[in-house]
């Protein structure tokens, strides 16, 4: 299966109502809550160059997008989204890989964070650097919460003050970005 990663731009919009719809029918089959976005949210992340998309044939089969939140203090991988006939082939991973590098290039000094019902997204979190953490150490913007209103577990988030949900908060620091590229340049040069 071939396919081929790039940064998102204007030239991707017509794929957004795709992703969307990607998206949804994913959480129905997970049986999962999703924090529901619409194609022209995903448009603006395409054209601002925070988003990572992948396609094959020309059609969409992988896509995540970059918010930033208090100020770009924090930054959040969103939307993750793998079409089902690629699952299990590494693309998740090298669209998680991509978007986190993408990151780290626009907002340096941001804390990289998400949340997530995935055991599979929470494997890749970690493999980048990321670390389980309680919701009080992810972004208190209340717009990034706003966005899980739209997701069928919003009222356990909701009972519990923001504290807690089905989703696990995830947090990569500065520091420990650094350090997982110095280590990855230094086995490249090694070699």
């Amino acid at each position: 299966m071939e396919y081929k990663l790039e940064e998102a731009n204007i030239r991707h919009l017509h794929y957004a109502e795709s992703i969307c719809e990607m998206m949804a029918e994913a959480a129905k089959k997970r049986g999962t809550g999703i924090a529901k976005r619409t194609p022209e949210y995903l448009q603006e992340k395409m054209i601002q160059g925070n988003a990572i998309i992948a396609l094959s044939n020309n059609h969409v089969v992988g896509f995540c997008y970059i918010e930033s939140w208090q100020s770009q203090e924090y930054v959040a991988h969103s939307g993750l989204i793998v079409n089902e006939d690629f699952r299990k082939t590494g693309l998740a991973r090298k669209i998680k890989s991509a978007v986190f590098e993408l990151s780290r290039k626009a907002f340096p000094n941001a804390k990289i964070f998400g949340i997530t019902t995935s055991p599979a997204v929470m494997k890749i979190n970690t493999d980048l650097g990321y670390k389980p953490v309680a919701f009080s150490n992810l972004t208190s913007d209340s717009k990034f919460w706003d966005g899980c209103k739209s997701c069928t577990n919003y009222d356990i988030l909701e009972r519990t003050s923001k504290k807690m949900c089905l989703c696990t908060g995830m947090l990569c620091l500065p520091s420990t970005n650094q350090k997982k590229k110095n280590e990855k340049e230094k086995s490249i040069t090694s070699i």
